[in-house]
């Protein structure tokens, strides 16, 4: 007797397991299936002044150091990221480290440029703090004006031929490689290719 309920009692055992791990496996696949339904987080564009594919006015600003640096025009095979920032903007500062290490990770086809318009001696606190040395950053009212920006932080991509290939508010790593990502799939902002999908599927 003692070993009949023994034996009912590691199948009912066995059969709770059984019975969890359906139930896991059940919701994995839903997890999946949600994570597929969820847009990826791309950078906000805004009612900005420039359009995808519209070919940014070349401009040579001085840097801090007195170098001048080209903005937009051709720039034989290589792409350019122009950072809108401020020392007084918290998530900017939040965001710099990310800049730094993508100036590294891109290297290959990138150069990054942080932009801003407000005193010098804040912005060589920032440098400082932030171990901006390596890259150039430019302080020009009418760099921010020639692309809409009002809010921060914000970046604007520009191809090898000074067009924009994407922009828009970046509040993240995700954002930030959103733009990347927006450049290759020829779209202003993750946002918009979602879109395009979604009216396609609506339309298919």
């Amino acid at each position: 007797m003692e070993s009949c309920m023994m034996l009912t009692s590691e199948i009912l055992l066995w059969a709770a397991v059984i019975v969890q791990a359906l139930l896991i496996a059940a919701l994995a696949r839903q997890v999946g299936v949600l994570h597929e339904r969820i847009a990826p987080a791309g950078a906000l564009t805004l009612h900005q002044k420039v359009a995808l594919g519209e070919k940014a006015t070349p401009m040579t600003l001085a840097d801090m150091n007195g170098v001048g640096i080209a903005i937009g025009g051709q720039r034989q095979g290589r792409s350019q990221l122009l950072f809108f920032a401020s020392p007084d903007c918290p998530m900017c500062k939040s965001l710099l480290p990310i800049v730094r290490s993508a100036a590294r990770a891109e290297a290959g086809w990138l150069d990054i440029v942080v932009a801003g318009d407000g005193g010098k001696p804040g912005y060589l606190a920032m440098v400082r703090d932030h171990g901006l040395d390596a890259m150039p950053v430019v302080l020009s009212e009418a760099l921010g004006r020639a692309f809409g920006v009002s809010k921060l932080p914000y970046a604007v991509l520009l191809d090898e031929e000074g067009r924009v290939a994407s922009l828009g508010l970046v509040n993240s790593r995700e954002h930030l490689e959103s733009l990347f990502e927006a450049k290759e799939r020829g779209v202003a902002s993750i946002q918009e290719f979602l879109s395009r999908r979604q009216a396609a599927h609506q339309e298919a």
